[in-house]
Parts: C-alpha cells; structure tokens; sequence
C-alpha cells in the first residue's frame, strides 16, 4: 500500500507516458491496413511497401541505443518531443505519397525515428526510474499493456475512414492523433525533475556510455535474449504487416483484418499485465522462451488451417496475450543486469536485434510472396526459427541464471 501512495506524484507522469506509448505503436501497428489500397492506387507494390516498414524497423532499432544514451545526457523531455514530431511529419509524408520514395520516408525514416524516441525503450526506462523497485515489473507490465490500447482504437478508426473515404483521409486521421504525442511526450519528460537519477555501485551505473556497452556484448546472458529476440521481431512485424493483405486475398472481409489488429491490441492488455506480474515471481528468461515457443504453434495452427472469421479472431486473441508480454519481460532484465541509468540504451541494443528480425519480417515476407506467390515458405521460416530460439532461451535461462556481471 505504501508503494502504491509513492506512485500518487508521479501518475501524471506515467499516464502521460502510457498515451505517448499507446498512440505511437497503435499508429505503426495499423499501417498495414493501408497497404492494398495505398499500393493500387500509387503504383508502389507490395515489396516497396514492405520495404518501407522493414526500414522503419532498422531505423528504430539503430536508432534506439542513441536516444537512450542522449535521454541520459539531455533529459527525457528533448528526445521524446522530438521523436513525437517526427511521427507528425511521417504521417504528413504518407498523406502526400506519390511514389516509393515518399513512402520510404514517412513510414519508414521519420517513423522509425519517432519510435526509437517516443515508444518503448523510453516510457520502459522512465517507467522503472519512477516506481519502486518491488513493484518494478508490475509497473512494466502495466506500462506495456498501455501500448496495447493506442491498437485497438487507431486500427478501427483507419479502416473506417478509408472505407467510408479513402486511404488519404484515413492518414488524415492518423496525422491528427500523432499531433497528440507531442504534448503527451512534453508532459512524460517531467521525470527529469521528478526523479533524478541515483548513480547504484553494484552494476553499470557509473560506467560511461561505452564501458556499459562492452559489458552488456561481454555477458552471455544478455547476448542470448538478444538472439531470441530477433526471431520475436520477425514474427510480430511479419503478422502485423501481412495479416490484413493475407485475409484479403483468401476472400474475407477487409474490416476482418482491422478487427484482427484491434483484438491483438486488446488480449496484449492482458498478456502484458500478466506477465509483467509473472516476471515478477518467475524467470523472466524462462518466461520469454515459452513466449517464443507458444507463438510458434499457434502460427503454425492458424495457417495450416482454412482461415474463417472465428479462427480468425481466436488467433488474434491468443496472439495478442502472447505479443507484448516480452516488454516488460525484457526491460526487466536489462534492469537486473546492468542497473537504471543504461536501460535504454542497452536495452536499445537488443532491440536492434529485434529490429533485425523485423525488417526480415516486413520485407522478407514481402518478397517471398512477390517471388512465390504465397506466405508459405515466410511462415515455415517464421515458426521453425521462432520454436528453436524459444527452446534455446528456456535452456540457457535454466542451465545458466542470469546475474549482474563485473563492471568493466
């Protein structure tokens, strides 16, 4: 209870930064709904498009190390302005599209700039540096979950806008809610008064940037999830990027699609309070490789299957309890590995992994369907690799428990 009255100070902070989150990664996560409209209408193919979002990704995550490192040496409240203007500016770009190049550039650079700045990494550092420790992982999981939310109101609201309209009036949408981050970001960045940081002498705290970057790459434990988590990287943008076109060309509702993406949002809710509080009690380790391994089989069930409506939403369902657990999970790791001040930064390394993985996943799939004609060959590629790296981050957590590792 004393823990809960410690956060009353601090709730504008962390709900200012939960609809920073949410507004952010509901945006990119439902850029896909235009893809089929956008890509007749332009003359930009399906590989282009695909292009653009796996660059997105490898933008966000080589850009996330640097804007940890410069939220250490600016404040919070100047990289997560930024990032939210950047997202304003790609959405313009994507409403004035005229070609592959205006696409590159507004869903893929200023996007994937606005991410690194404005999304996870951030609201999951500022989020650990306000609450107290034993609530930590809790507090992560609920901050995760508020990612979740932004989905399941920006998905529906594209679709319905296209369709009532078209795909410009639908970006129109998307521009004005991205216009909200920025004073979303503004209100966030007070954690650079609110709670100051205490440099800790039992982990990298006191480190420079770069000392604390050759610890993490020297201690096996982290280079393992970050692994892992490439193969999570390629399965999440590879659905997200590919459902709606591939519900479309088995003959169901476009709406199906946008549905499919709003109830992801909604069961990853509750996937990430869950295992926010699991990660708690448990291995977060451990827990990451059953994520991994259970995505895998329900990939591999939903496809091999006939897709309808119900099966369907029950895998958007399971998929979404499954989806954003990892954040808290893995936030909470880099914290008990390396400690408060590197977390983005750090955590932003393993992200680029999983950014890796994400531009497989947007433009590999992409590219395969062009080539082949069908997902087939992406989904085998996605489910074998997803239920090795599960089987291989349970085993490694189990023989070899991570531990803070010697400073350099």
């Amino acid at each position: 209870m004393s823990n809960l009255r410690a956060l009353r100070p601090v709730l504008p902070i962390l709900i200012a930064a939960a609809v920073m989150l949410s507004l952010s990664f509901g945006l990119r996560q439902s850029l896909g709904l235009f893809m089929p409209s956008l890509t007749q209408d332009i003359a930009v193919t399906i590989t282009d498009f695909t292009f653009a979002i796996a660059i997105q990704n490898l933008v966000w995550g080589l850009c996330q190390p640097f804007a940890g490192m410069f939220a250490d040496r600016w404040g919070y409240r100047p990289v997560m302005v930024g990032g939210a203007v950047f997202y304003a500016i790609g959405m313009i770009c994507l409403v004035n599209a005229s070609g592959t190049m205006t696409v590159i550039l507004g869903a893929g650079i200023c996007v994937g700039i606005a991410m690194a700045c404005a999304s996870f990494a951030m609201t999951m550092s500022l989020t650990s540096r306000l609450v107290p420790a034993s609530v930590r992982s809790t507090a992560l999981g609920i901050m995760s979950a508020a990612g979740s939310v932004g989905a399941m109101f920006t998905a529906p609201l594209g679709q319905l806008l296209e369709s009532l309209y078209d795909w410009h009036v639908g970006l129109i949408g998307f521009t004005v809610v991205a216009l909200v981050i920025i004073p979303a970001a503004w209100i966030a960045g007070r954690v650079d008064k609110e709670a100051p940081l205490e440099l800790s002498e039992n982990n990298s705290d006191r480190l420079p940037a770069g000392a604390a970057v050759a610890v993490a790459f020297r201690h096996a434990p982290f280079l393992v999830m970050a692994i892992a988590y490439f193969v999570c990287g390629m399965q999440l943008v590879f659905l997200t990027t590919h459902l709606p076109s591939y519900l479309v060309i088995c003959g169901m509702d476009p709406m199906l699609g946008a549905s499919a993406l709003g109830i992801i949002g909604g069961f990853n809710v509750v996937g990430s309070l869950f295992f926010g509080w699991a990660g708690g009690r448990w291995s977060k380790q451990v827990l990451l490789g059953i994520i991994y391994v259970s995505r895998s089989f329900v990939l591999a069930i939903y496809f091999i299957l006939p897709p309808t409506p119900t099966t369907t939403i029950l895998f958007a369902a399971v998929m979404g309890f499954l989806w954003l657990g990892v954040s808290p999970l893995v936030a909470g790791s880099v914290v008990e590995m390396f400690g408060l001040r590197w977390q983005a930064m750090i955590q932003g390394l393993a992200f680029f992994s999983h950014q890796i993985g994400s531009f497989f996943g947007a433009f590999g799939g992409g590219w395969l369907f062009d080539l082949l004609g069908s997902y087939d060959l992406a989904l085998q590629i996605g489910v074998g690799l997803g239920i090795s790296a599960g089987l291989a981050q349970i085993m490694f957590a189990l023989y070899r428990p991570p531990e803070k590792p010697l400073p350099a």
